[in-house]
């Protein structure tokens, strides 16, 4: 199990990156802008710069909704490696069959 703080922790990021969203890819979209000139553009870049660096959606880490582990994640299920061989077994995953050739 992971440590609760830590689980935490990234669940205040995503929550953060969550309201920011909009905010961030306006900013973003408006730097991109080519026929905006150079000065306003760097001006622009220092507004992108002067947001919480934990808005940013890349800063959030993928952890197991069970455990909080952040290792061996599977996205399609949402849980890591331990849990879904555990869940697989006891036939708690609908359409995971253990695999034979």
């Amino acid at each position: 199990m992971a440590k609760k703080a830590l689980v935490v922790k990234d669940e205040r990021k995503r929550a953060l990156a969550c309201r920011s969203r909009e905010k961030r890819s306006a900013v973003r979209n408006m730097r991109n802008d080519k026929t905006i000139s150079l000065k306003e553009r760097i001006a622009i870049q220092a507004k992108l710069n002067s947001l919480p660096r934990n808005s940013s959606p890349a800063r959030s880490k993928n952890r197991c909704s069970i455990t909080g582990r952040p290792r061996g994640y599977y996205r399609k299920f949402g849980i890591s490696r331990i849990q879904l061989r555990v869940l697989a077994n006891w036939g708690k995953l609908p359409g995971v069959v253990k695999s034979s050739w």
